[in-house]
Formats: structure tokens, C-alpha cells, sequence
């Protein structure tokens, strides 16, 4: 397994280089998540990279309850709540000072939070959402998820896609959330977009998939 550290490292930065290019203009185009400018989307990043130093600093003394794949299995917001999430993101994202401003502040966090991280113990345990989790298992979660809204960022833009290595752990993820197997065709992107949701399933897709086609999405 890729040290997770690494792994989150591999997600973040090209992830920040990417929103480092961007344009005023951009900043209002389309992405994968349904509704969501790319401006929605960056502030909902940064709010991810606050979400993980809170973690990191909150320690927890009893044992875990979720690893980088059990923390996925609750994972299924509503239709109301993603509208409440947008709704509220919209209104911070609003009130900054910017497309760079925010920009600015992903790069900064992400930065924090690879630091951070590097300090602790990967099998310490510390708490977030509600769940406590291993520290690697905490950096693989929050690789998966700057891998699949990478992904959805470039959607409408000229630009790289995330790296071979947080895409495969999304795979992981995946195939372990849909008991074991996703179809070889696809490409750890592919796997991405349909297990998420971004993209539906083919009728070829359930044929292959079987019974486990009316599990997914896997996680939202």
C-alpha cells in the first residue's frame, strides 16, 4: 500500500496547481457536481482542509470505528441536503475576497495539512464527523475526496485531471464498497464518475455489475 502521506501529498498538489491557473472567468463555469460552479466547488475544498486539521488535532483514546472504507459506507447525502450543503457554501464562498483569495487559502491549508500529518503516528487515532479513524486512514479519505472533486473541476476546463495514484485509491474504495468487484473496462476515472454517481451506469454496466448495479451509487 502507498504510504498515505504520499498519497495525500499526490492529491493535493497537483489538485492546487490546477486552481492556481484559473481565471476570474472560470471560476463560474460548470463542474461535475450537479448545480456547482467551480467557485462552489473550491470554497467546498477548503472547507474539506479545515475539516482535516481539526482532526488532526483532535486525538481520541478509544478505538476506531471506521477505516478508509467503512467512513464511505454512511456517505449518502439527500437531494435536500446536497441543496442545503450548495446553499451554504454559495453564501461563504460569496462573502470572500475572490476567485484568488481562495485560491490562496486552498494552497495554504493543504499545505498545513500535509505538516501536520507528517507529526502524527498513522495508527493514532483522532476524531471527525462523528467517527474516530486512524490518521492513515483519515489521509486516505481526504485523498479520495480531492481526487473525485479534482475530477469533477476539470469537467468544463483545460486542465489535468488528478494522478494515477489517489485515483486508484478511489478505486479501492470503491471496489471494496461494491463487495469486491467493478467492471475491468473501466478506468480508475470511469470508476470514479459512475461509483459516485457522476456519471449513470450503463445498460452493459448492470448487466456486468449484477445485483450489486442497485447499490450505487457508492457513496454520493
Amino acid at each position: 500500500m502507498m504510504d498515505r502521506l504520499a498519497l495525500l501529498e499526490g492529491a493535493y498538489v497537483p489538485l492546487s496547481s490546477v486552481l492556481g491557473t484559473l481565471d476570474t472567468e472560470e471560476g463560474w463555469r460548470p463542474t461535475g457536481c450537479a448545480g456547482w460552479a467551480v467557485l462552489d466547488l473550491i470554497q467546498h475544498l477548503l472547507f474539506d482542509t479545515q475539516r482535516a486539521l481539526v482532526a488532526l488535532a483532535t486525538p481520541a483514546d478509544v478505538p476506531a470505528d471506521a477505516d478508509a472504507v467503512g467512513y464511505w459506507r454512511a456517505w449518502q447525502p439527500t437531494d435536500a441536503e446536497n441543496a442545503a450543503d450548495l446553499w451554504r457554501t454559495r453564501v461563504t464562498a460569496s462573502a470572500s475576497r475572490g476567485l484568488a483569495a481562495l485560491t490562496g487559502s486552498y494552497a495554504e491549508a493543504t499545505a498545513a495539512v500535509l505538516v501536520a500529518a507528517s507529526r502524527l503516528d498513522p495508527a493514532a487515532r483522532v476524531r471527525t464527523q462523528g467517527h474516530v479513524l486512524r490518521v492513515g486512514d483519515l489521509l486516505s479519505t481526504l485523498a479520495v475526496e480531492a481526487a473525485v472533486h479534482h475530477l469533477d473541476l476539470v469537467v468544463s476546463l483545460d486542465r489535468p485531471g488528478p494522478g494515477g495514484e489517489p485515483l486508484a485509491e478511489v478505486r479501492m474504495v470503491l471496489t471494496e464498497l461494491a463487495g469486491g468487484s467493478l467492471p475491468r473496462r473501466w478506468d480508475d476515472a470511469t470508476a470514479a464518475r459512475r461509483g459516485t454517481g457522476r456519471s449513470p451506469l450503463t445498460a452493459a454496466d448492470r448487466l456486468e455489475l449484477g445485483p450489486v448495479a442497485a447499490r450505487f451509487p457508492l457513496f454520493g
